[in-house]
């Protein structure tokens, strides 16, 4: 088929067919094995994974403090595509999804309930409850995360290279990528991420069968999981096939800002002040002991918790890994390392920690001081624990229809999205891959889901995380170590930024004709040489078209900066010019030293989104604003519809008088 990696595509297929037929015929034994695995696998490599998960945790933080940190994502004129709260939200609806609806509730209950040590039920279960909710859902996770998605984003925007795993080897295995090195760690990142997907349409689908259920509408059951499977992954292909993709872009975006409205309620009508509490405790009492339960393996108590717990999560964080790590990667390009890992680890995780507190909290004060009764009815069905909170809060019946919708779109979103990422790698880093292998793969997530379901329920889902994951974590060392390398050789060789300085008239540039009436030269004159009065702001900002801000960069604002520096000379001023596609520079130096600079630049804005969207249809909903920034940073809007030659000269001396405090 053309435009796909056969040989990744069709053997990472051919191993997951092999699954999907081999639990399907013998069931009954595949489901025994499953356990034996789980254990097999933690017990021998569990100390790997608690290591090399604190391990990414720690690189991100040396990335950040390091000399790296001001190395940018693209090139160095890149600029970011979208704004700090977008991208911010973005981060988040990232990772938050059907793992955050099923244990929101469901996990600091189990262990309020059922202690890794101590007593059952007491305030120590209760803050060791949250403790271990934040560790699962914490940094760790988006340690993880960073380690992925700075490494395509770093390869993929600065270098050039395809936006696939195998990219972010090649300082280390060169054009062997090309061979079977590089098809092996893209199968390996296929399996994995397919198995993730799986793992949480799995929970998911459990999670919407109890909602219905709690409705009135379907009871709980395997066979009415299997049908909701089958359903919800043909709207998830249909999306696919149809180009109704945008439609589940903007339901997705809604319910995202559902969830927020969902997590505001429970606050406001739960013990408001009780969860603001526990959230300061719980974050105290989570750095306080990050740096024991990073390494904690439990060697000698078994490994029994650990397996349904932390190596579940770092399985499944793992496996996750290649599906966040490439959308946050493709919505962070031109930000520096230092921003992006700032960004991708505190953001996100501070909105993860109030959603556990503000629902996990909530549900344990229930059990506390109003009655009980959480905790039984969330160990005997785990997937209706976030429905039997809600039950004990007014309009129980609107805030669990919406909760079942939310948990329905965020599974067709991750159904076809997922595909879409897994359709990527599989192409070779094609960012524009055939539909018909998107919707193979996003059936083969529907498909391998129902049978771990089929053969083993939750525990399947765990040991099918566990286990596919362990490959793609060696796979991550390997890329910490390559981007180190490449960074390393990048100081080495010096910045590559290209400066397009414009000679002033006498050193041999071409005169340039004025503009006006001469007033702003005038002006000009007075700035440097004495104090008055100055007129005419700057425009307000708008959106325009990138062709449109290309063409007047180059026919407006660079001819204007010409006219200023040609001027600034025969006032005993020099000015250098930098001069990119999408923005212009001026920097006043005076003795040799910068005195002032202007920069006029285009960045890319984007409508908020919460699902994987094709660049295409991406390309086309993007915005361009065009703004000024000043020396220190100060940024100004200009409109380039109105702002024409005359007007950036004047706004330039406008803003050179202020700051000289003329």
């Amino acid at each position: 088929m053309h435009g796909i990696n056969k040989t990744v595509s069709f053997t990472a297929a051919g191993l997951i067919l092999l699954f999907v037929l081999l639990a399907s015929v013998f069931t009954e034994p595949f489901g025994a094995r499953i356990s034996v695995l789980q254990s097999a696998i933690v017990g021998n490599f569990g100390w790997f994974y608690i290591l090399s998960v604190a391990g990414f945790l720690l690189f991100a933080l040396w990335l950040f403090f390091s000399p790296y940190g001001s190395i940018k994502l693209g090139k160095d004129d890149d600029e970011p595509e979208f704004s700090y709260l977008t991208w911010f939200a973005m981060l988040f609806s990232a990772g938050m999804g059907i793992g955050l609806l099923f244990y929101g509730v469901a996990e600091p209950v189990l262990h309020f309930a059922n202690p890794r040590v101590g007593e059952a039920g007491t305030p120590d279960a209760a803050r060791e409850a949250m403790n271990l909710a934040f560790l699962h859902w914490g940094l760790h996770a988006w340690g993880i995360y960073i380690t992925v998605g700075l490494s395509l984003g770093y390869f993929a925007y600065r270098h050039d290279l395809p936006l696939t795993i195998r990219s972010a080897l090649y300082p280390l295995l060169g054009d062997r990528l090309s061979g079977w090195p590089g098809h092996l760690v893209d199968i390996v990142a296929i399996v994995g991420t397919l198995f993730g997907i799986a793992t949480s349409l799995g929970l998911g689908v459990m999670q919407i069968n109890a909602g219905l259920d709690y409705l009135g509408l379907v009871s709980i059951g395997t066979m009415q999981q299997m049908v909701l499977i089958a359903v919800i992954t043909a709207i998830a292909t249909a999306s696919a096939v149809s180009g109704v993709g945008r439609g589940i872009r903007r339901l997705s975006e809604l319910y995202m800002l559902a969830g927020l409205l969902l997590l505001l309620f429970v606050f406001l009508l739960g013990p408001s002040v009780f969860l603001l509490s526990t959230l300061v405790e719980s974050i105290g009492r989570y750095l306080w002991t990050l740096p024991y339960t990073s390494f904690r393996t439990l060697p000698y108590t078994g490994a029994e918790w650990q397996a349904s717990w932390t190596m579940f999560y770092w399985g499944w964080w793992i496996s996750w890994a290649p599906f966040v790590g490439m959308f946050i990667a493709r919505v962070s390009r031109g930000r520096t390392i230092r921003e992006f890992i700032g960004g991708v680890l505190f953001a996100p995780v501070a909105l993860t920690f109030v959603w556990f507190t503000v629902f996990g909290e909530t549900a344990i004060h229930m059990e506390m001081f109003e009655g009980g009764g959480m905790a039984a009815a969330v160990q005997e069905n785990v997937p209706t624990a976030l429905f039997v909170m809600l039950d004990r809060l007014p309009l129980s019946v609107i805030t669990s229809a919406l909760a079942t919708l939310i948990v329905v779109t965020f599974f067709v979103t991750s159904a076809d999205s997922g595909a879409l990422v897994i359709d990527i790698i599989g192409s070779g880093g094609n960012q524009d891959p055939p539909i018909a292998t998107r919707i193979f793969w996003a059936v083969l997530s529907g498909v391998v889901a129902a049978v771990l379901l089929l053969v083993g329920g939750l525990q399947a889902l765990q040991t099918a995380a566990v286990t596919t994951a362990l490959p793609f974590a060696v796979v991550m060392v390997l890329m910490c170590v390559g981007l180190v390398t490449s960074l390393r050789a990048e100081r080495r060789a010096g910045p590559g930024r290209r400066v397009a300085r414009v000679p002033t008239a006498s050193e041999g540039g071409a005169p340039v004709q004025p503009v006006g009436d001469g007033d702003w030269r005038q002006q000009l004159a007075a700035v440097i040489g004495r104090k008055g009065a100055i007129a005419a702001a700057a425009p307000p900002g708008a959106a325009v078209a990138r062709r449109e801000v290309a063409r007047f960069i180059a026919d407006t604002v660079e001819p204007a900066f010409r006219d200023i520096a040609t001027e600034l000379e025969r006032l005993g001023r020099r000015a250098v010019i930098e001069v990119g596609p999408f923005n212009a520079g001026l920097a006043v130096l005076r003795d040799g030293e910068e005195e002032f600079s202007y920069d006029i630049r285009a960045r890319a804005y984007h409508p908020l989104t919460f699902a994987f969207t094709d660049l295409k249809e991406a390309d086309e909903r993007w915005q361009m604003r065009v703004e000024v920034i000043l020396r220190g940073g100060l940024h100004k809007q200009l409109l380039p519809a109105l702002a024409g030659r005359e007007a950036i000269v004047r706004d330039f001396v406008q803003e050179y008088g202020k700051w000289r405090g003329w």
